[in-house]
Parts: structure tokens; sequence; C-alpha cells
């Protein structure tokens, strides 16, 4: 079992989303210390994007204020590695492909084992195509994190097969943001996946309110939030520390009573 499986280990995972450097690269390290104190067990930092095509407005405006002052790849990695003077939590990447292409594979994925970041997930690569950058990822103990739309029950368990660290179960079509209401059923697909394999299931997109994610966690391994975050981010800028940490508190609760 990677690190990521430790997130899992003690009944349903709550993950958090954040930006790098919104709104600024000192910020993000404060809010990820919050959201460890308020009891994710694992925190997925986003690699800011001209063009993030699986995100909605919320975090599409994150990045932006990120890009404003030029936060880089190199600045990603940054904050994770002064995260890890502190923390061993699990910490994945939501990065698009053409920032870690221009990287370079080899030099991303190396610089990932090296600093400490235990997975990536590249929302823009069909899953056909996720060889290109997996093979050298890899090579260096580096989890790719695969997406399962509600789709095709053979589809489901062909990504489910190849799974690694856990699989990001997408709640609704479309592109992140909360929502009013879930109805997919995110158990039979979670049951589909465990057929194939026991890769842990974590469902995102939309889930915002304790209601939602106890609901959500029920149904799957874990739960993801991630706009929800962003927003109280939006809201209280650089004050958003205390925020978050009660915000993440109060839904890791509520994802802990799903498994009882």
């Amino acid at each position: 079992m990677s690190k990521i499986g430790n997130a899992f280990k003690n009944g349903k995972a709550f993950i958090g989303f954040l930006t790098a450097g919104d709104p600024s690269l000192e910020d993000t390290l404060r809010f990820m210390k919050a959201m460890e104190r308020g009891g994710a067990d694992l925190i997925e930092l986003g690699i800011p994007f001209s063009d993030p095509i699986a995100e909605g407005i919320v975090i599409q405006e994150a990045d932006l204020r990120a890009l404003e002052h030029n936060t880089s790849v190199d600045d990603a990695f940054h904050v994770v590695e002064e995260f890890r003077k502190e923390s061993d939590l699990p910490v994945v990447f939501m990065g698009y492909v053409n920032p870690i292409f221009n990287y370079g594979y080899d030099r991303f994925f190396h610089k990932c084992a090296d600093i400490g970041v235990d997975g990536v997930i590249v929302p823009d690569v069909p899953f056909e195509e996720r060889n290109e950058f997996a093979d050298v990822a890899r090579t260096y103990g580096i989890d790719i994190i695969s997406m399962i739309a509600p789709t095709s029950h053979d589809r489901i368990k062909q990504i489910a097969r190849v799974g690694e660290g856990f699989l990001y179960i997408i709640s609704s079509l479309g592109v992140t943001g909360t929502r009013s209401e879930i109805t997919t059923d995110i158990r039979e697909i979670t049951s589909l996946a465990h057929e194939v394999t026991d890769v842990p299931c974590a469902v995102g997109f939309g889930i915002n309110t304790p209601e939602q994610a106890e609901e959500m966690a029920a149904q799957a391994d874990g739960i993801i939030v991630g706009s929800a975050i962003v927003k109280i981010i939006a809201r209280y800028g650089s004050e958003a520390a205390e925020p978050v940490y009660e915000y993440v508190k109060t839904m890791k609760q509520a994802a802990a009573r799903a498994g009882k």
C-alpha cells in the first residue's frame, strides 16, 4: 500500500483541495497546516494553470489569482517542501498536462519523489493516453490518480483495474463546483470498482455541506472537497486559516459519522 493508502486506514477519509499561491505561497502553507489540524487525511494541491478545463468558476478564479503573482510549478513544489518539514500527511498534486509536460516528465516526477509528493491527478489526459507519463511516474513511486465519471460499467472497471493511490469518483458530469443536490448512484460506482481493485474510492465534485459529506462518505471510502474550501479562501484571503480549519473539522466529523 502506498502512503496515500494510509489516508483511508482509519475510517472515511477527508481530502481537501486548495490552489497553490492563492492568495500567496505563505498563506497556502498555513492553510495546509490548518486543514491537517482540522482532520484532513490527505491534501490535494492545485498547480495553477491558465486553462483549467475541469474546474468551475470558483477554482478558475483561484488559479487566476495565483497566476497574477506568477505562481509556478516550482512554487508548488516549494510549498510541499516546506510542509514536509512538519508533516507526513499525504499530498497529491492536481495538475494539467501542459505545465507538467513543459517542466519535463522525468524532472517533474523525480522532484515529486524527492520532496514527498505522493501522487498526481492529471484531469485533462484521457485514460487511454495516461501511459505517456504514468510509466515515468511509476519509476519514481508516484501514484497517478485516475478519475472515474458516471459512465458504462465496463469502463468503470477498466479504469479501476489500473487504479493507484485512490480512485477519484466524479459525483456529477460537468466541472468542479458546489452543488445543491447529488443524484449519481455513487455506491454502484464504488461497488463496481471494488469488484476489480482494492484501491479506495473517494468521491468529489460538488460536496459542500455536512449532510452531503455524510451521505457521500456512506457510499464511498472518502470524500473530496475543493470549491467550498476555495470559496472560504476567496472570502477571507490571508485570514482564512481559522475558517478553513473550522470548516474542515465540521466536514471531517460528518464524513466520520458515515463510518460508524
